[in-house]
């Protein structure tokens, strides 16, 4: 196996830990000769060993002289939940090392490699560099920006409609479908919606198929404090956190009946009447939410595209067609004049679902740049 194939292997076996070691990144190691792989590590969980440590504890000996590591984010160089991974490898004599790339961390960026460099260790970087950024964009955007990484889901009808005239959505899209939101419900730190979607579909917004491997937030942008008390995420918000992002137009009755139901109030600034999302972002990702999900509703999306904060869109389509002019849309807003001023993302992914289809399209991601 060659350096491309050694760093794809890691990269592979990196996607192990998605949704269990957020905030931190995914990584992934392998230890080979000769280009032969003699042990793989990667980061299993938050607070645990990371790749390199897991790696060298798999290869159960002193590696051998012209062992490589392959790693696919720099070796940490700072103590911080564990000790730095810079000197498990000196301790363990390895001579050569081959990272796809750097560490966007200011504690560590660049200073992993120099020092291993200093101690006299071949570091080569860049192999499969733009993979290995892409891998980890939720960690490059949250450690450059210190937003969270957003991906907005949705289901709709072959003809674009998310919901009917009346609002009634339940159920445009299938079965498998369904089963994949949950899995994406699993692995995201925060599942947000918009206080219509509330009022119309009252989800419990809970990844009840699968074992949730985070420990998950739910978010309600709601201006005006009008989530019902009666609705499945206030009652609950004791089991499940429940977030009620509002404004100073919620008035004060109604915020105090939600947080006596269990719920936290975050009152942000408004713009337009309309909670700030930047500001939420904001708000989420100091407190370590590196995932967020937004499943909902139109103008939410708009608000969200609109202010480029949204990475990601996952839309399932059904061969549904519901038709009608006031019929619900993904994005509302106001939309563009012109096609050319029209927001163009990446489609990286097609899956068959029996007989829906889910696309994955990406957005700009400035942050993955050097």
């Amino acid at each position: 196996m060659d350096d491309v194939a050694l760093m794809k292997e890691a990269l592979r076996v990196a996607e192990r830990g998605r949704g269990l070691v957020e905030p931190n990144p995914l990584v992934g190691a392998v230890i080979a000769r000769r280009g032969v792989v003699l042990a793989r590590g990667w980061h299993h969980r938050f607070g645990e060993a990371h790749a390199e440590v897991d790696a060298l504890q798999k290869l159960g000996g002193t590696p051998p002289e012209d062992a490589v590591m392959y790693v696919t984010l720099e070796p940490c160089c700072h103590y911080g939940k564990t000790p730095p991974c810079t000197k498990a490898l000196l301790k363990a004599g390895i001579k050569e090392v081959v990272v796809a790339t750097l560490d966007p961390n200011p504690r560590v960026n660049g200073k992993g490699v120099a020092e291993l460099r200093k101690a006299g260790v071949r570091v080569r970087v860049g192999v499969l560099e733009e993979e290995a950024r892409y891998q980890n964009a939720p960690y490059f955007k949250k450690t450059k920006t210190g937003l969270p990484f957003v991906t907005l889901k949705w289901a709709m009808s072959l003809d674009g409609k998310t919901a009917t005239r009346s609002g009634q959505s339940r159920w445009i899209s299938n079965q498998r479908s369904r089963i994949l939101a949950h899995k994406l419900r699993a692995v995201s730190d925060v599942v947000m919606v918009g206080v219509g979607t509330v009022l119309a579909d009252d989800p419990l917004l809970t990844a009840r198929l699968f074992p949730p491997q985070r420990q998950q937030k739910r978010v309600v942008v709601d201006s005006r404090g009008r989530t019902p008390l009666t609705s499945a995420v206030v009652l609950t918000a004791r089991e499940t956190p429940t977030i009620i992002a509002t404004t100073r137009y919620c008035p004060r009755e109604r915020a105090e009946a939600l947080r006596k139901a269990g719920c936290r109030l975050v009152k942000l600034r408004s713009k337009q009447k309309r909670v700030d999302l930047r500001a939420l972002l904001s708000w989420l990702g100091k407190r370590d939410a590196t995932n967020v999900l937004v499943e909902g509703g139109g103008n939410i999306a708009a608000s969200l595209i609109e202010a480029n904060l949204a990475d990601r869109i996952i839309c399932f389509i059904a061969p549904v067609i519901i038709g009608g002019a006031d019929a619900i849309t993904p994005v509302e807003g106001t939309g563009v004049e012109e096609v050319e001023q029209a927001l163009r993302g990446r489609i990286t992914e097609i899956r068959t679902l029996k007989d829906n289809l889910c696309i994955q399209c990406d957005l700009p991601m400035p942050y993955l740049q050097g």
